[in-house]
């Protein structure tokens, strides 16, 4: 049956806006999706957990179903799907796509960062001057080391310590810049 979203209706009053009919199948994907965000909230970390402006009703709920374990938590996470129903979860979605979106571009500079190590070792000094031109104030003899080993150590099919030694230096060169 589909339920209505304004109860009280007077036939007489004429500037009175429609009734708006909404499908039980709405409601239902209304609550889903309510409840998908919960899911989302109780997978986060504390320390991100504390950037979204929950109640402390729901906070509790979630800390809850984090220490919950199966049925328990699949009940828990229906408990605060229905604590989103009675709220705007629209800042709390806000918040939450900042913080993923944050965690998407960290993993696309660690990419890009994988990329000009493998350009590095690839080309060798062209992509290496390039690279001090960027970053003046990189260590360039212990980088140069660095290639070098990580190409021999490709040539001789040895475990890629260097390699990972360069990644390890480029992200402290670049990221914390």
């Amino acid at each position: 049956m589909a339920k209505c979203k304004e109860e009280v209706f007077n036939w007489e009053d004429e500037e009175q806006e429609e009734i708006i009919w909404v499908s039980k199948s709405e409601i239902k994907r209304d609550a889903e999706a309510l409840k998908k965000l919960g899911e989302k909230l109780v997978n986060l970390t504390k320390t991100n957990l504390d950037k979204i402006p929950l109640d402390t009703g729901l906070r509790d709920a979630v800390e809850l179903a984090q220490r919950l374990q199966k049925e328990a938590l699949r009940r828990q996470i229906q408990y605060i799907g229905k604590l989103l129903r009675a709220i705007d979860p629209e800042p709390i979605q806000e918040a939450l796509n900042k913080i993923e979106n944050k965690h998407q571009q960290q993993q696309a500079k660690l990419h890009k960062l994988e990329l000009l190590r493998d350009e590095l070792v690839q080309k060798g000094n062209s992509a290496f001057t390039e690279l001090l031109i960027q970053y003046p104030h990189a260590d360039r003899q212990h980088l140069h080391n660095l290639i070098r080993s990580a190409q021999k150590e490709r040539e001789q099919n040895k475990p890629p310590k260097s390699y990972r030694e360069i990644f390890q230096y480029l992200k402290d060169l670049i990221l914390e810049d």
